[in-house]
């Protein structure tokens, strides 16, 4: 899941900067990397680990 997450961000932020060059939809783009910066968030607190070097990604019940 956090693999697609990644993927989803890069090709917001790639999407984004393609619409800013073009001139077009620049609302859309803004959108879209604030939506990059969300999901950023998002798989840093499923990542990083806590004091005593737990993530959530390790302690969910999925594994």
């Amino acid at each position: 899941m956090l693999s697609l997450m990644v993927l989803t961000l890069l090709l917001l932020l790639g999407g984004a900067w393609w619409l800013w060059r073009e001139g077009r939809a620049r609302k859309q783009a803004l959108l879209m990397v604030v939506l990059a910066a969300v999901l950023a968030v998002n798989v840093a607190i499923w990542t990083v680990p806590d004091d005593s070097g737990d993530t959530l990604a390790s302690a969910s019940p999925d594994r």
